[in-house]
Formats: structure tokens, C-alpha cells, sequence
């Protein structure tokens, strides 16, 4: 198979010319950020944001035509535009200029006007956070939002992990989202829950090469253009770190509250604690900390051994000030179910280990549920 390379990729998306500005895609300068890797290719297409929401063929058509090259093994391209201040915006973000009816799930401001929800319909949007990768962040996610609507809740899962998504795998979901109208796309569902994420998009086997602004267009296309309808909870089950996608979903989404998910061990919570913070330095309300692998009990002769530590996650929540949620231990049996797709929540719905999850659900709820309302998008300013 021969390699492919920019020039040629460049070459071809020459063939795909912009509707209203009379020129290829190419000599116009749209391309950004086009990065080749092993025959797996991405770029943005940078359009005004005012046409943006129509230019949706353009995107298609660019795709279409990389993916036609000998060599090509996937394409992914996401429109990007700049906003007046320089920073890179979603095409696809609505125009400011005209005030829009109220949505549902906005509420009201301070002087009595109204907010625009990000995603209309969805009452509380939840973030499952861990500040470095290993400790069983997606897990707790599923888990969690199968809690939630087990607890009679309509909940939304949004894999936010672009480069690494497992959710499909871990709910059992396959195939592809349908688009009835060419804008928008229906999420896949199972076990009651609708679910959306860039492991639908790509083969599970496709390196995610995407750089910052292509993250973030990506995370504000699969938040806004997605029919979630009417959902209680939508849980985000975040990348982990405090990169571009943590920094678009902390600062751009209107979330109602963060988990944070660590082991007891000193160095998973000191990266915890940057979690913790970023999402203090935004104004995300932090609903509390859960300590994930907590205990390890033997599946023969039920010996418990701290592994991790214990207690490490309890302590530094009073340290923070931060409320507890609780702790989850490490298990044959969570692993097994998450990676057959099939979580211990609704596998062994009566079992003490999914019963954890229940209750740590519960006291999001209650969080929840007690709030005053969804919160704002901050607003962030840089100097």
C-alpha cells in the first residue's frame, strides 16, 4: 500500500470548491491543521460562523474526496471558525446578533432575562473527571449513569474522550448514528440511556490525530447537533488531564457539577487535585470525589488487601473541603462486566458492588436536584 502524503492530500481537496466564495477550499486557505499519520488523515475547514450550519455538504465533500486516494485508511474533517477575538469557535455555534426564544433547560439570569441552553432539553449536564488516565474513570461513568436511570431519571452519556473512547464498547452499543435531516444525529441507546461518542464515528482501531481546535469543534458539534430530547442527567465522561478538551467542556458548557474520580495512592491524587482545580478556576461546582479501587477482595477466599492504599480520596476531600461521595473497590467481576459491555449495575443489579454505584448516584441527585438551576456559561476572558 503506498503512503500518502500532505501534498497529495492537499491536491485533492483542491477539487472541492466553497459555494460562495468562488474558489478551491485550498487557495482560499481553509485548511488547518491537516495532520497525515499512517494513512489515517484529519484537518479543519475554518469558515465563517455565520454560514457555517449550511456547510455541512462542503465538510462531506472534502471527506469524500481525501478518502478516494489509494492509501487513505480513514478521513476525518470538522469545521472550525474564528470568532471576532482571534480564538477558534465551532462553525456550528449559533450567531450572536439576535436573542433567541428560551430553550428548554435555561433558566433566568440576575436581571431576569433568559439563557440559552447549550443543549436544550437536558436539565443537568454532569462531568466525570480524574485529573491522569488508569483509574477507572470510564467505568465509574457508566456505572453512574446507569445508576441515575435505574433511579427512574432519563439520562445521556456523552463520550467526551476523543482519543480514546470507550464507552461503546463498555455499554454495549455498536453501528452508526442515523441523520434524519442531514443536521443533526440521533444517539444510539441501550439499557435505557442515549449515548454519543467519537467511537460510533471512526473504527475502534483509528488513531484519534487531531489537534486542540479540531477537539474542541468536535465536543461542540456532539453537545449541540445531537437530538438528546428531554434527559435529567447528561453524564460526560471526560478525557483525563487538563488539556483542550477538559478547558472546552469546563469553560463553554453550562455544567451543573463535576465528579472527580482517583485511587487512594498519593499520585493519582495529587493529579485529582489539578482536576479539582481546574474546574474551581471556571466555577464548575464540584459535587465531590469518589475513591475508585479502593479494596481489592479475592474472588476465592474474599481477602481484602489494599492494593492502592485506602482512604486516601476521604482524606484529601476533607483537605479540600470537598464532599466524599464514596468508594468502589476493585473487582474481577467490574472489570469483566464493563469489558463485555454489559456494567455491574444492570448485569448484577442486586450484587453490594452495584449497589455502591446506586448510592453514589443517589447523593449526585440530591446535589443535583437541589440546585437552584443549571449554571451559566462562564465567561472567560484572557489578557
Amino acid at each position: 500500500m503506498s503512503r500518502i502524503t500532505e501534498a497529495e492530500v492537499l491536491e485533492a481537496l483542491k477539487q472541492v470548491q466553497d459555494p460562495d466564495r468562488g474558489g478551491d477550499i485550498v487557495a482560499l486557505g481553509m485548511i488547518q491543521g491537516l495532520v497525515v499519520k499512517e494513512g489515517n488523515v484529519g484537518f479543519a475547514i475554518e469558515v465563517d460562523p455565520k454560514r457555517g450550519p449550511k456547510l455541512e455538504p462542503l465538510r462531506k465533500a472534502a471527506e469524500a474526496a481525501v478518502n478516494a486516494l489509494p492509501g487513505v485508511l480513514s478521513v476525518t474533517a470538522v469545521l472550525t471558525a474564528e470568532s471576532g477575538g482571534g480564538a477558534p469557535a465551532p462553525a456550528s455555534a449559533p450567531a450572536k446578533a439576535s436573542a433567541p426564544a428560551p430553550a428548554a433547560g435555561a433558566r433566568a439570569g440576575s436581571g431576569g432575562g433568559q439563557a440559552q441552553a447549550l443543549v436544550p432539553g437536558v436539565k443537568h449536564i454532569v462531568a466525570v473527571a480524574s485529573g491522569k488516565g488508569g483509574v477507572g474513570k470510564s467505568t465509574t461513568a457508566a456505572n453512574l449513569a446507569l445508576a441515575l436511570a435505574r433511579e427512574g431519571l432519563r439520562v445521556g452519556m456523552l463520550d467526551a474522550d476523543i482519543y480514546g473512547p470507550s464507552q461503546p464498547r463498555m455499554l454495549g452499543i455498536s453501528g452508526r448514528p442515523s441523520s434524519p435531516d442531514g443536521k443533526t444525529l440521533k444517539p444510539l441507546e441501550n439499557y435505557g440511556i442515549r449515548v454519543m461518542s467519537m467511537g460510533f464515528l471512526v473504527a475502534e482501531d483509528t488513531p484519534m490525530i487531531w489537534r486542540g481546535p479540531m477537539v474542541q469543534s468536535a465536543l461542540q458539534q456532539m453537545l449541540r447537533d445531537v437530538e438528546w430530547g428531554e434527559l435529567d442527567v447528561l453524564v460526560v465522561d471526560m478525557p483525563p488531564g487538563t488539556g483542550d478538551a477538559q478547558l472546552t467542556m469546563a469553560q463553554q458548557v453550562p455544567l451543573s457539577g463535576a465528579v472527580i474520580v482517583s485511587t487512594p495512592q498519593d499520585i493519582a491524587l495529587l493529579d485529582a487535585r489539578k482536576g479539582l482545580n481546574m474546574f474551581r478556576k471556571v466555577d464548575v461546582p464540584v459535587l465531590g470525589i469518589v475513591e475508585n479501587m479502593s479494596l481489592y477482595i479475592c474472588p476465592e477466599c474474599g481477602h481484602e488487601a489494599h492494593i492502592f492504599g485506602h482512604g486516601g480520596a476521604k482524606r484529601e476531600a476533607e483537605k479540600l473541603g470537598m464532599e466524599f461521595l464514596g468508594e468502589l473497590p476493585l473487582t474481577i467481576e467490574i472489570r469483566e462486566t464493563s469489558d463485555g459491555g454489559q456494567p455491574i449495575v444492570v448485569s448484577h443489579p442486586d450484587s453490594p458492588f452495584a449497589e455502591a454505584y446506586l448510592k453514589i448516584a443517589r447523593r449526585m441527585w440530591e446535589k443535583l436536584s437541589g440546585a437552584a438551576g443549571k449554571r451559566q456559561a462562564p465567561r472567560i476572558v484572557m489578557q
